[in-house]
């Protein structure tokens, strides 16, 4: 079975890995101390094995990494931002179920 790593994004390579891609990318904006994040991150790590080739997943620590979080004016974790092609799609912010983020994906697939 093909498994499909979250991508560890940060200040210096989100360019990169999310704005310079020409696909479907989901961005986590989380830190360690947010329950919700934790409760959202097994749901992430079986969406990315289920959507392999489809849609990839990175995650941005907010503590570590703030230049992109300001850039993106995250104010509250979790925030989840959609992007296609390096344009934002959708926002969603707060605790969301693996049903709405296939949803979510499927629109964009």
């Amino acid at each position: 079975m093909k498994t499909n790593k979250i991508i560890e994004l940060n200040d210096n390579n989100f360019k990169k890995n999310v704005i310079e891609k020409k696909c479907l990318i989901l961005v986590d904006f989380w830190a360690a101390w947010c329950s919700p994040c934790r409760i959202l991150m097994p749901i992430l790590e079986d969406l990315s094995k289920e959507y392999v080739n489809k849609v990839k997943i990175g995650k941005v620590n907010v503590e570590e990494n703030s230049y992109i979080s300001k850039k993106y004016f995250i104010k509250s974790i979790p925030t989840l931002i959609l992007f296609n092609n390096g344009i934002i799609k959708e926002t969603k912010i707060g605790s969301i179920s693996k049903s709405q983020l296939k949803s979510l994906f499927n629109k964009y697939i």
